[in-house]
């Protein structure tokens, strides 16, 4: 180990002074996420707050819903006027407050369909996630294509962001990584993505060579999730991270593989129509512009037409699909997701000023999806034992469900946006952009610190055991 990285734990481990003063600003930092992180297992893991039933009213679940987007659109609508890097005006196709916005308003109908057990629109949400992963595939490909950045500093801090909470909430609630599904899943694809532009980047300026990869691609989703036996051929040696299985006695027993296959197959294509989607983003915002100027009457034309192909495909597959039963709309669901996603961004995208506003409070709670997805389970909801499934609602104040909703609402969103930053603030000062050693130095530190703990608490649980007590 490098001088410097020992000097350092060994200042650390003495709580030299000095040391300590030098780095008060992100000790408090650290501190401040042990603390939110004992606060999850106060949450779940003990009797200090009760547990509640989950009920499901449809005429309550939509009236909170839209009474959340009545109370956004009249506080925080936003006109947005940036210029597009591409065309040099405000085209605004597909602009960040948007994505963000979209983010926003599925993540708030996701964990309601948790909170309050919406089962009916299970079809939805699967649809949701597919848009969020659709995301993934969107936003890398965009990233890495422009900036053309595949640095080791900027892939440390891709899986930092979607890891780091995640890892310690598996440590300290002892849950299986699986449990929290979007992080792998997420993972997954962003890995994909930024090894299928960083591989012979230099040649991603030709267009036959994009083409290329992408069908390389579809050819690797198709030989893991579609020929028999290849999926557990590929992943069991990574079960020990994987694998899960619900403790619940009255679920059916599956393989251990079995939730990482239905999960990550479920949406194993969108991320590869995000990529495509994202390469023709230039060319897409070149003809809206062409759009926007040509005559009145011609450029309403186009649009009607566009709008009324839009609504004719999203009800066929609202008819067709949609509304199977969710067992068989999932066998539908991969090959068809990228129907509504598309549907959507044509209708959003149609006119310039449907592009021009977003609501900030959903794109707000778009930056924190991560954060509100992983908390739910722990102080908003409750499993209440290791890999349990949030099966039970934290209960606050009993016999005031409204108000306890209230309650653990406001605690829960406050204390996934500090996680939110705390997390950037850890990354800041953890994974320096610019100096490789620095962050070679950085992860030896924490690998030796992480081995040092693990081996601590393996003695302690241990000696005991061995003593007898």
């Amino acid at each position: 180990m490098n001088f410097s990285v020992k000097f350092q734990l060994i200042r650390f481990f003495t709580l030299d002074e000095m040391f300590l003063i030098e780095n008060r600003s992100t000790l408090r930092v650290m501190s401040e996420f042990g603390a939110i992180l004992l606060y999850f297992y106060i949450c779940d893991r003990t009797d200090f707050f009760g547990e509640s039933e989950k009920s499901y009213s449809r005429d309550l679940f939509l009236f909170l819903y839209f009474l959340l987007i009545i109370v956004s659109a009249m506080t925080s609508m936003r006109k947005h006027t940036e210029k597009s890097p591409i065309t040099g005006k405000s085209i605004l196709y597909l602009n960040r407050h948007q994505t963000e916005e979209w983010k926003g308003w599925m993540q708030v109908l996701f964990l309601m369909y948790h909170y309050f057990a919406a089962k009916e629109i299970y079809n939805a949400i699967r649809m949701f996630i597919a848009a969020y992963v659709w995301m993934t595939g969107f936003g890398n490909f965009s990233y890495y294509y422009v900036r053309k950045d595949f640095s080791l500093a900027r892939f440390v801090q891709m899986m930092w962001r979607l890891n780091f909470l995640v890892i310690f909430c598996c440590i300290v609630l002892n849950n299986d990584y699986m449990l929290y599904y979007i992080c792998p899943m997420h993972t997954l694809f962003t890995l994909m993505v930024y090894g299928a532009l960083g591989i012979f980047n230099r040649y991603n300026e030709q267009g036959s060579v994009i083409a290329l990869k992408i069908a390389i691609c579809f050819l690797v989703v198709i030989v893991i999730w579609e020929l028999p036996g290849m999926f557990d051929l590929i992943w069991s040696p990574l079960t020990f991270i994987l694998g899960y299985s619900d403790p619940n006695p009255n679920k059916p027993s599956y393989p251990r593989l079995h939730e990482w296959h239905f999960r990550s197959g479920l949406d194993r294509y969108i991320w590869i129509i995000g990529m495509i989607y994202a390469y023709y983003h230039p060319t897409v915002e070149r003809w809206m512009e062409k759009l926007e100027e040509m005559e009145g009457k011609l450029r309403m034309l186009i649009k009607g037409i566009v709008v009324m192909a839009c609504l004719v495909v999203g009800y066929l597959w609202y008819e067709h699909i949609y509304r199977l039963e969710k067992n068989t709309y999932n066998k539908y669901h991969p090959y068809t997701s990228w129907i509504p996603i598309t549907v959507y961004i044509c209708l959003r995208n149609v006119t310039q000023k449907f592009r021009n506003f977003s609501l900030t409070l959903f794109a707000w709670l778009g930056k924190i999806t991560l954060e509100t997805y992983i908390g739910q389970f722990h102080i908003w909801l409750r499993t209440g034992t290791p890999n349990g499934q949030p099966r039970w609602l934290l209960c606050i104040i009993p016999g005031y469900p409204m108000i306890n909703f209230m309650l653990t609402t406001a605690v829960y969103i406050l204390v996934t946006y500090r996680l939110f930053e705390l997390t950037n603030k850890l990354k800041s000062t953890f994974i320096p952009s610019k100096d490789d050693k620095r962050l070679l130095h950085n992860t030896m530190a924490a690998a030796a610190l992480s081995l040092f703990l693990y081996g601590s608490a393996w003695l302690l649980v241990t000696i005991p055991k061995m003593a007898g007590l």
